[in-house]
């Protein structure tokens, strides 16, 4: 009898105790998570990371120290400790990867090559005798006043005009994406030269860095901007190094305001110059490499970064990053230097994650996002914006939006309070659900946009 009462009091001592420190594990993660919002300047979130720590207080803490029956704290701590063991136990439920085809796309079909198109020019009329069904929807945007135009929604003299130094650096880059050869081969295992390529390009601020064997998918199959418009892509390096730059969050937070497209322009740079620095240090050990800035590709970016292993494709259409989603800009050099690829990045949990959320197409403002699972295009199972949607509200806000990067879940910041959630979305198809839930009770199911930075906020003389 007193081994009984002995035992019922040690487990009521544990079961106190696992409750308390249960609790004050968590609370101590949601106020480093108020913290953490506040400097994010989530203001909604903090709030309400601060009324659940006061309710874990509540559940776990205050009771300790109070004369509540022992069954109270079993059955917090048993509920505590299944839904910590659901929600980390790896179940990744049905699988789901986005295929690629061999189908090589057309760089002329894209909108920033038909936005180039002249009306009244040979290539305008050899276009649209070609593709009828595309005159009336493009027709549509030439009515707006265009990107960085003075009378767009957006319109921003000083932004803009920043973004478009921007703009206008990346051209003169356009010239300098190849180059002559050294002589003289420098010979290096393709192990050590690509470890050096890796930590060089992290060194110089990229994201991340990864290898692919260059593929026929990677490719378009003809050029649809400048000089070498209409010229078919004979491209025939064996490899692609992918590169992804972080665009600035308190930036995209704007969307789609002004710094949206000042950041994505910087951005853009950013990966170019990296990419034509890189290029030539290749071509200097004596190999042959090309670099695929804005505006002069040869290559498909985000199916050459996915196939790099740097992220997977997601319902908006972009590449959906580990650390930072969507919220990147990609740059590519392709090169005959003998590397060491990556394996593809074929993360499930991405896709399955994007069937469920959808609140970039929620956010849409040009609707141009599906709401549907993904659909048979081109011989395999994809999401499709409505390209043209989507370029058309740029030309009517002046910006290319950016909404879609700051509404999505993984665009959070790279740190402990958002890394730990995209890890158990990685791990369990449930978590997937909370998290979800977690994101629409903390932001809002359609977020909205901040306040531009100080240093942006700049009044002009009247």
């Amino acid at each position: 009898m007193l081994f009984l009462e002995n035992l019922s009091l040690v487990l009521s001592i544990m079961f106190e105790t696992i409750s308390l420190i249960t609790g004050s594990i968590l609370f101590l993660f949601l106020m480093y998570s108020v913290i953490i919002s506040l400097y994010e300047n989530e203001k909604r979130a903090a709030f309400r990371l601060f009324l659940l720590s006061f309710l874990t207080s509540s559940l776990y803490i205050f009771p300790y120290f109070s004369d509540l029956p022992e069954l109270y704290f079993q059955s917090v701590s048993g509920i505590s400790l299944l839904t910590f063991l659901i929600l980390i136990i790896p179940l990744n439920g049905k699988q789901h990867q986005i295929e690629i085809s061999d189908n090589q796309i057309d760089e002329r079909n894209i909108m920033f090559s038909r936005a180039e198109l002249i009306m009244g020019t040979e290539r305008f009329e050899e276009y649209y005798n070609e593709h009828p069904g595309n005159l009336e929807k493009d027709n549509k945007f030439r009515k707006n006043p265009g990107l960085l135009q003075k009378g767009s929604s957006q319109y921003n003299p000083i932004l803009f005009a920043l973004a478009d130094a921007s703009f206008y650096t990346i051209e003169n880059l356009r010239s300098s994406v190849d180059g002559g050869v050294a002589k003289e081969k420098i010979l290096i295992s393709a192990e050590e030269i690509t470890k050096f390529i890796k930590k060089y390009m992290i060194f110089s601020g990229a994201e991340a860095c990864g290898v692919t064997e260059l593929k026929k998918h990677h490719l378009y199959s003809v050029r649809g901007r400048g000089d070498a418009y209409g010229k078919p892509v004979t491209n025939e390096h064996k490899f692609a190094v992918a590169i992804v730059v972080e665009m600035n969050k308190k930036m995209t937070d704007t969307a789609p305001a002004a710094p949206t497209v000042t950041e994505s322009s910087r951005q853009y740079l950013e990966a170019g110059k990296t990419a034509v620095q890189l290029a030539a240090f290749i071509r200097n050990l004596g190999y042959s490499a090309r670099a695929h800035v804005d505006g002069n590709y040869e290559v498909v970016c985000p199916l050459v970064a996915k196939d790099a292993g740097l992220g997977e494709l997601g319902r908006m259409g972009l590449l959906m990053t580990p650390n930072l989603g969507p919220r990147v800009r990609i740059a590519v050099v392709t090169t005959d230097l003998e590397l060491i690829p990556d394996e593809p990045f074929d993360e499930s949990s991405v896709i399955d994650f994007c069937i469920q959320c959808k609140k970039c197409a929620f956010t849409c403002p040009s609707q141009g996002i599906s709401f549907s699972d993904r659909e048979e295009i081109g011989g395999v199972m994809r999401w499709q914006i409505n390209q043209e949607a989507c370029f058309t509200y740029w030309t009517k806000s002046g910006t290319d939006c950016s909404k879609c990067l700051q509404v999505c879940p993984y665009s959070h910041p790279d740190n402990l309070m958002h890394n730990l959630v995209r890890q158990g979305i990685k791990n369990s198809f449930i978590f997937r659900k909370f998290a979800l839930a977690g994101d629409d009770f903390l932001y809002g199911k359609k977020p909205k946009a901040k306040s531009f930075p100080k240093f942006m906020q700049i009044d002009l003389n009247d």
